[in-house]
């Protein structure tokens, strides 16, 4: 299951692109709530979640933990316990750690950076300690994926598709999207 953690305040652009891209590639993915069954983005739109975080239990093998940028949503997911646990749990058991915008700076202040390449939304890079800054818009090194922002969403979930579908069906999902 590849979990979309979505707090209030989150940037719609960079968890709904996301989503979909995932579920074009026909994997499972969950948005989970961080304040509630719905969440509330940086530009009033209201989405339905499929679950509270607090409702997932374990991370399992084939798992991934997706954190959408966006503000005040970067803050909200950095304050909840539940979602630093989860963060905790996809590091502890090697799964995917998936960051786009400000979100980075939350794999940031844990120390999950420290000599990985990866990149964020411009402003934030500071708070990427230890981190090398990537020149790419979407950058993987390991088991963590990083970007830049909303203009690169598609681009995001592509990477993140990547990991399960491979690179040449993510490609082809992105150009049926018609994107250059």
């Amino acid at each position: 299951m590849i979990y979309v953690l979505l707090a209030d305040g989150f940037e719609e652009i960079e968890a709904l692109a996301t989503v979909d891209f995932l579920r074009r590639a026909e994997l499972p993915v969950t948005m989970a709530g961080v304040n509630g069954l719905e969440a509330i983005g940086a530009h009033s739109i209201t989405v339905a979640c499929d679950c509270m975080a607090e409702e997932i239990e374990n991370i399992g093998k084939d798992d991934a933990v997706v954190l959408p940028g966006g503000m005040p949503g970067t803050l909200n997911l950095e304050r909840s316990q539940t979602v630093q646990n989860l963060i905790d749990e996809a590091n502890d058991e090697g799964r995917l750690l998936c960051a786009i915008c400000a979100a980075p700076s939350i794999l940031g202040h844990k120390g999950l950076l420290d000599g990985k390449e990866a990149i964020c939304f411009p402003g934030f890079e500071s708070e990427l300690y230890g981190a090398e800054i990537s020149r790419s818009k979407v950058c993987r090194d390991g088991k963590i994926i990083t970007a830049a922002g909303a203009g690169v969403a598609i681009d995001f979930g592509m990477e993140i598709a990547a990991e399960y579908v491979g690179k040449d069906t993510a490609a082809k999902i992105k150009e049926s999207l018609q994107c250059l």
